[in-house]
């Protein structure tokens, strides 16, 4: 498994992996309409997002961020996993490069963030999970 930045090549295989995680949930499929443009709703406005793809290449997992205008916070987006490959550390993965990538680690508002979804705080991020990409963050 590789976290990958998103890139439109992606989109067809992230949304159906998306709808059928929606599923798994019990929830109706229905798309989420930021989902259908990442770079105009995520990149264009410099938020982040990412895919978790398989060994063949093919998107099991999916999460962003947008920052809050004004703040040292953000929203974690679209933190979806594909039910067949739940608890082998895919969620953990891209939640942790979300993390990294905000750098609001650093000012103490993560710890809070993971505890409000049950998690506990982490204390270090593995720079494997870090997209190799040359924006500034």
């Amino acid at each position: 498994m590789k976290i990958k930045l998103y890139e439109d090549r992606y989109r067809d295989d992230m949304i159906f992996m998306v709808l059928q995680a929606k599923d798994a949930l019990g929830r109706i499929p229905s798309i989420n309409e930021d989902l259908l443009d990442i770079k105009k709703n995520y990149f264009d406005r410099g938020d982040m997002f990412w895919i978790a793809a398989d060994d063949n290449d093919r998107v099991i997992g999916c999460g962003g961020y947008s920052r809050i205008e004004g703040t040292n916070e953000a929203f974690i987006h679209r933190l979806y996993i594909k039910a067949s490959e739940k608890r082998k550390g895919i969620g953990s993965a891209l939640l942790e490069t979300i993390e990294a990538a905000t750098a609001l680690r650093q000012r103490g508002c993560i710890s809070a963030i993971r505890r409000s979804i049950g998690l506990s705080p982490i204390h270090s991020i593995r720079s494997t999970n870090m997209p190799n990409t040359s924006r500034g963050i």
